[in-house]
């Protein structure tokens, strides 16, 4: 195996990666073309098809390192649903706007859920009742919450989004 090839060819992905992530922010994926991609990548389209059988190719290989990268997070942890996994996954996306925007752009939120919710912790709350509304309601009021903050620039900390979810899902423990 030839090392530096292997470290060139990561090179010329994470360019034509990097760049994809900048150009979806400002089109529709059926806007972008490998000719675009490799202008600004500054690698030849021999190089792009050596990698990516196509755009179609790109975004699902970018789709899988994202789901990865965002999984890897909380890879070793087995607490769930606590403050703490919160402030690291909104800490992680203050480090990582594009990723996450890309994320929200390319409309992965819809097949993956970017939060866990506690169903144990749910039915103790609600009584058992209408778990799976609950859940659905939790799961898309951070997703929006997570896409506002991102829409303004992650101006708040991490610390203080840790705040707003934790006051509004605590309301129901002071009713």
């Amino acid at each position: 195996m030839n090392t530096p090839n292997n470290k060139r060819k990561r090179d010329s992905q994470e360019r034509i990666e990097k760049v994809f992530l900048q150009l979806i922010q400002k089109r529709d994926v059926k806007d972008i073309t490998v000719s675009k991609i490799c202008e600004l990548a500054k690698v030849n389209r021999t190089t792009f098809y050596a990698n990516y059988l196509d755009i179609p190719d790109l975004v699902d290989k970018v789709r899988s390192r994202m789901i990865n990268e965002y999984a890897s997070l909380f890879e070793n942890d087995t607490s769930g649903n606590t403050p703490s996994n919160y402030l690291k996954l909104f800490k992680n996306i203050k480090e990582n706007q594009l990723f996450y925007k890309t994320y929200f752009k390319l409309g992965y939120d819809k097949n993956y859920s970017i939060t866990y919710y506690d169903e144990n912790l749910a039915k103790k709350r609600y009584n058992n009742r209408f778990i799976n509304y609950h859940c659905h309601f939790f799961q898309a009021g951070i997703t929006e919450i997570i896409k506002m903050w991102l829409d303004n620039g992650c101006k708040e900390s991490p610390e203080d989004m840790l705040e707003i979810i934790l006051s509004e899902y605590n309301t129901k423990n002071q009713s």
